[in-house]
């Protein structure tokens, strides 16, 4: 009857005062939830939360989830109301509520998840701080009991809110930092697990550096400084000095990190309030989201961006080598860390660095640091990572040859960064035959532009010096790289004088290589702080074939004493030599360029027992002598290129000697001397003379250094009447039967109608002078060659080109 009057007739609420539909409200029976949802909230906005009864609602919730809505509902509207009373105690009720709801109905998150986000929407847009901070804990909940990416455009959606809490500044928002911080830290972690990057991504990865900035900058420098030192103190533990430049060495197999790192869910309550900790979580993350080479670079260029826009490169007191080593040191390694490296050198080329050469110093000087201790962790970088510090040091070089006055100073510091980092990441490469064919293919294309061939070679002779230095040795001596050979041989014959000379330093600088035990020393040496620029850029090739010479007993064993003292006075007034020559106007470009590498290890002359020479193959000699004959008779030479040629001959006749393999070829190596001395004597030749003067002298050395070698000690006494300094007054031949520019030689006028005069009167007492002694000394070399059937062919020197056929037709189309 009640229902019916109530619902069928509504009339009869005016007539029947008895029905049983009418009575009070207050008379009904409550529904549970509704009572459990009262019952949370005491009666007073002071009073204290009963944490039994939301575990209580939040099992009937669990038991019976068709009442999950009406509970989300009622908890969305109460905090509405809430809200606008300013009631943070009753929001903070809710707030845990919905927390107790994500961990226990997390598979009924479906029927409360909406409404929860509108919550923390309007918490997150409160004025309040204590709100923001209840938001950001809820929402960092709320990502944490996610599955799967559902909900990941409602959670984007709030990334921006988030960020902009992050960004307060002062003591007093502190905890407000570290919350949204916890709240960052948690999408990162969203989108690592789920694969989904957030549009607003930059924005988190630029509050999370802020935060880390901010707190360097509160604490001061020195935590700062304490946490730097593992650069040094990786240093230390491999034998050397770190970066700082000390000099004390602390041998230890240890290595030291940068921080550990931290487990989110272990930390003090100091720590949770902390913005530093979650900033440093959050980089934690970002590594690990970082776990392939796209979302490695996604997340290093909005890092290296705000290392730029903050000017945070400086190596000692900015902020990129502590975040970037952060990221070097993930928790569960990827093997990926070596992108790190890759990133930070491609990042020269970005246009916000480009044309700032201290923000190129400085970022170079954290690439630096980033490969010693990537290095100290077994990973080797890329050859990519090579080749584009090559490409620096070329634009580098270029810049300091044609730059201004002003810009001088800056951009060889760059070039000295640029070869300090070049050495650490070449340190890390045990096989560099690719860099040795990487070489090869820049030198193929070599410009015919002067200044731009100049500082290609001049990058890759660095490169050179470098792994010669670097290089691990090895019971068999290397073969010379045959396709780097070729390529070598077209450098030697450029149009450019000085990228000519530059080619025969870097057959040098490949074809001796440094030895390994010394590593540590030389490496200290290497990295020494340069002094001058003006000494011999053949003074390690000089050095190293002493050693060599010292080394065979051949070579040594019936030189008296005093003839030793004699050869370091030598060594030593050829050194000041150079160093006037090298000072002037018109010195050689590459002499200047690697003084830097070979100052460095210059003291690495002192070993005599690890030595080693790369071997050349027969064809290999052949052809490198033909490229001599071409080289000496060219119009253009200048003394710097006779003394390179010499000093390459030299080394090749070293590796010959030293392959302990079939000398067949042993005559083509006084052919030649004696062919370039046909030429330079012949009368009203097509070369000017003093290039044939040159020629002499250069032929002189050759085939006296050739006869020590082969132990033909009588050879040196017949030649030593060309010794004189009255022979050329640019070149001269030292006590180690060596090719050297002399001091205080007027080069500029070399060549010149006073120069051509007095060469033609020194051509004419030479053919005078060998005309009395040449049968003799074909004699003295045939006896000694006697043993091969060959020696016939001594006897025709004239016919040089001839008899190496078609070794120089494929030189000559170069």
């Amino acid at each position: 009857m009640g229902f019916l009057s109530a619902k069928l007739l509504p009339s009869c609420e005016s007539m029947c005062v008895c029905c049983p539909a009418l009575r009070p409200s207050s008379r009904r029976p409550v529904k549970r939830y509704k009572k459990l949802l009262a019952e949370i909230f005491p009666k007073t906005p002071d009073g204290a939360p009963n944490e039994r009864k939301i575990m209580k609602l939040c099992e009937y919730a669990a038991k019976n989830p068709l009442r999950i809505p009406k509970i989300a509902k009622f908890l969305e509207q109460r905090t509405h109301k809430e809200l606008r009373a300013a009631h943070v105690s009753f929001v903070r009720i809710i707030t845990e509520a919905y927390s107790k709801l994500l961990f226990i109905c997390k598979e009924q998150m479906a029927y409360f998840a909406i409404s929860l986000v509108n919550v923390l929407t309007e918490l997150l847009e409160s004025k309040q701080e204590n709100v923001h901070i209840l938001g950001c804990q809820t929402l960092a909940n709320f990502i944490n009991s996610q599955v799967d990416n559902t909900y990941a455009r409602n959670i984007e959606s709030l990334v921006r809110k988030v960020c902009a809490l992050s960004h307060q500044q002062g003591e007093e928002h502190r905890l407000l930092r570290a919350a949204s911080l916890q709240c960052l830290s948690a999408m990162i972690w969203f989108m690592k697990e789920h694969s989904y990057i957030f549009a607003d991504f930059d924005e988190i990865v630029k509050s999370v550096l802020e935060n880390y900035r901010t707190e360097e900058s509160v604490v001061g420098g020195d935590r700062h400084a304490s946490q730097h030192n593992w650069v040094d103190e990786i240093a230390r533990s491999e034998g050397r000095p770190g970066i700082g430049g000390g000099n004390d060495v602390n041998i230890s197999s240890a290595t030291v990190r940068l921080r550990p790192a931290r487990n989110s869910s272990a930390l003090t309550r100091d720590e949770r309030e902390s913005p530093e900790v979650w900033s440093h979580i959050c980089v934690q993350k970002l590594a690990e989201l970082a776990k392939e080479s796209t979302t490695m670079r996604r997340v290093l260029d909005p890092m290296l961006s705000y290392f730029d826009t903050k000017k945070q490169w400086t190596p000692r007191h900015g902020l990129a080598l502590l975040v970037l080593s952060d990221m070097a040191y993930p928790e569960k390694s990827s093997g990926n860390e070596q992108l790190i490296l890759t990133a930070v050198i491609r990042h020269l080329d970005h246009k916000n660095v480009s044309r700032d050469v201290q923000t190129k110093s400085d970022i170079i000087q954290t690439a630096t640091s980033l490969a010693r201790q990537l290095r100290s962790r077994g990973y080797a970088a890329e050859l990519v990572v090579a080749g584009d510090l090559c490409k620096h040091l070329r634009k580098t070089l270029e810049a300091v040859e044609l730059g201004s006055v002003e810009d001088l100073n800056s951009n060889e510091s760059l070039q000295n960064f640029l070869e300090d980092c070049l050495m650490e990441v070449v340190r890390g490469i045990n096989d560099v035959r690719p860099l040795y064919d990487m070489m090869a293919i820049t030198l193929e294309n070599l410009p015919s532009i002067p200044t731009v061939a100049r500082a290609t070679l001049g990058s890759l002779l660095i490169l050179s010096h470098i792994i010669s230095l670097t290089s691990a040795s090895s019971n068999t001596p290397m073969v010379f790289p045959e396709a780097l050979l070729q390529q070598i041989l077209k450098s030697m014959v450029h149009p450019d004088i000085d990228t000519r000379v530059g080619a025969h330093h870097m057959f040098s600088a490949i074809i001796v290589q440094g030895p390994s035990h010394l590593r540590s020393e030389s490496e200290y040496l290497y990295e020494t702080k340069k002094q001058s620029r003006n000494t011999s850029v053949f003074a390690s090739a000089t050095a190293l074939l002493e050693k060599l010479r010292r080394e065979k007993d051949s070579l040594s064993s019936d030189k008296p004493r005093n003839m030793m003292h004699d050869d370091v006075k030598e060594r030593n007034t050829h050194e000041e030599d150079n160093k006037y020559v090298w000072s002037q106007k018109n010195s050689a470009y590459f002499s200047k360029l690697i003084f830097s590498i070979i100052e460095r290890y210059a003291k690495l002359s002192s070993s005599v027992e690890e030595a080693n020479i790369a071997m050349l193959t027969e064809d290999q000699t052949n052809q490198l002598l033909s490229a001599f004959w071409i080289q000496a008779n060219q119009t253009d030479n200048t003394p710097f290129n006779y003394e390179a040629i010499g000093h390459s001959y030299s080394l090749t006749v070293l590796s010959s000697r030293l392959k302990n393999s079939s000398n067949s070829n042993i005559v083509q190596f006084f052919q030649l001397p004696l062919s370039l001395q046909s030429i330079a004597l012949t009368p009203s030749g097509v070369l000017p003379a003093s290039c044939q003067r040159s020629i002499f002298i250069l032929s002189t050395s050759m085939l006296a250094f050739t006869g020590k070698v082969c132990h033909i000690t009588e050879l040196s006494d017949l030649l030593r009447c060309f010794t004189s300094p009255k022979v050329d007054p640019y070149l001269r031949i030292g006590e180690d039967l060596q090719l050297y520019v002399r001091l205080h030689s007027d080069l500029g006028s070399y060549g010149s109608e006073s120069d051509q005069e007095v060469a033609r009167s020194i051509l004419s007492d030479c053919r005078t002078k060998v005309g009395i002694n040449d049968q003799r000394v074909l004699d003295v070399i045939a006896s000694a060659l006697s043993s091969f059937s060959e020696v016939s062919l001594v006897r025709e020197w004239c016919n040089f080109p001839n008899f190496l056929g078609s070794s120089l037709n494929a030189i000559a189309c170069y």
